[in-house]
């Protein structure tokens, strides 16, 4: 590796506190607003416990993460790691379960800013479906055009998200009332609570976008860490209050059969059309935040791997901008497709599943590297292990179709990929 590939150290544009809020708001920006309902379904009274678990797997994996980026002092995340590591085949297999987690991340944000800003107006499914296209073309456009990453837009669109969420829960935890956790539906085993976890492990996954811009971090092998991991342990406390509070307002019944809106019924039965009005806000720009940042990184990893020949180099155009346009316009659109055309569960469940596997290899890479805290990446490695095999039966019996396709896509990408990338490498020639 030559100095100029190397971080920037002290000259990055992003701070601690920058850098700790967009991370922080990377996981809440879309996680909560549709993951309560989800796992409320699963797991009832132990729904809390679900995010304790696959908080678990992210504060470690957020470790990871970081420790791993510090070793290599650049940006790019897994792929990058892999690459340095001298594993390319590995590499380019994972960037394409990657990207296809990330479609999908996307898809379920596009989802929720559809029904929630639905929800707020009355509009049926055909204000969902147009609210949802609308932002999909909006946020490709924005991207396009060289300013889909406002960096201070999207701290202040945080900070203001949190402070809901924060006020929705302690609202909630102030009115206390152990039988709305029940409320209308059938108790849960203890057990359950893996199970939910595995279902929404997707609602964790924000933190490692930060990976792709670490060059642009002021003094990283200082902040990186600490900045990273404390912004997973206050998202894990952020979701527990959030999970306990809005259902002690709206009740478990209520959460489950609006699990699309489920953050706009408590607010709702505690504000009224004030509280209603101040969620649909926060929830609307939360999930267009989300969807903006994730689409940003999503192009570039997509123009950084055809660049190293492991995506067609038709995926690393860039236009007058500087921007990889073909990758978001690909991304984005399909993205939107699947937001207007899948079921919230299938969507959620199948990006669990596919960040579960990238952050086993993550924590794996870490182990191997770490001269310290084994431990931490090594808790990543096994809970994460087991959570991947929980939901892999639950989709066996819940949505083997959903599964099928998933296995088919990975096996493309893990077996296939050499074979495509020369047929479409010749056609290109």
């Amino acid at each position: 590796m030559n100095n100029t590939e190397k971080s920037t150290g002290s000259q990055g544009q992003l701070g601690p506190v920058r850098v700790w809020a967009l991370a922080a708001g990377g996981m809440v920006g879309g996680g909560i607003y549709i993951a309560l309902g989800v796992v409320i379904a699963v797991a009832a009274q132990w729904a809390w416990l679900s995010f304790v678990i696959s908080g678990v797997i992210a504060v470690c994996t957020a470790y990871s993460y970081a420790r791993v980026s510090n070793h290599y002092e650049r940006s790019g995340g897994a792929f990058e790691f892999l690459e340095e590591m001298d594993r390319q085949g590995i590499a380019g297999s994972l960037s394409w379960l990657l990207i296809l987690g990330y479609t999908l991340t996307i898809a379920v944000y596009t989802f929720a800013f559809g029904h929630y800003l639905a929800y707020s107006i009355g509009g049926g499914p055909a204000v969902i479906r147009a609210s949802a296209i609308g932002i999909g073309i909006a946020l490709i456009g924005l991207n396009l055009v060289g300013i889909g990453k406002m960096t201070a837009v999207e701290v202040v669109i945080v900070t203001a998200n949190l402070v809901v969420l924060l006020v929705l829960g302690l609202i909630g935890i102030c009115n206390w009332d152990s039988t709305q956790l029940l409320a209308g539906i059938e108790p849960r085993t203890p057990w359950s609570a893996s199970v939910g976890a595995a279902a929404i492990f997707v609602s964790y996954e924000g933190f490692q976008l930060l990976t792709y811009e670490y060059e642009k971090v002021k003094s990283p092998e200082k902040y990186f860490l600490p900045v990273l991991v404390s912004a997973a342990i206050f998202v894990v406390f952020v979701y527990v209050l959030v999970a306990l509070g809005a259902t002690m307002l709206a009740g478990a019944l209520a959460i489950v059969e609006e699990k699309q809106v489920a953050l706009s019924i408590a607010a709702e039965n505690v504000g009224g059309t004030a509280g209603l009005v101040v969620m649909t806000i926060a929830a609307a720009f939360a999930t267009a935040a989300a969807i903006n940042s994730t689409l940003f990184s999503t192009g570039k990893l997509a123009a950084r791997v055809a660049r190293d020949h492991e995506l067609p180099g038709w995926f690393s155009h860039q236009n007058r901008f500087g921007v990889p346009d073909r990758p978001i316009i690909v991304i984005g659109i399909v993205a939107t497709l699947l937001s207007v055309l899948g079921s919230l569960s299938a969507l959620v469940e199948a990006a669990s599943l596919v960040f579960l596997a990238a952050f086993f290899i993550v924590n794996l890479t870490c182990f191997q590297l770490a001269d310290s805290n084994r431990w931490i990446p090594l808790t990543g490695i096994i809970v994460g292990a087991m959570i991947g095999v929980v939901l892999v039966a639950r989709l066996i019996v819940t949505a083997p179709i959903s599964l099928a396709v998933l296995v088919l896509l990975s096996l493309v990408a893990t077996l296939g990929r050499s074979a495509i990338l020369r047929r479409l490498t010749s056609k290109e020639v």
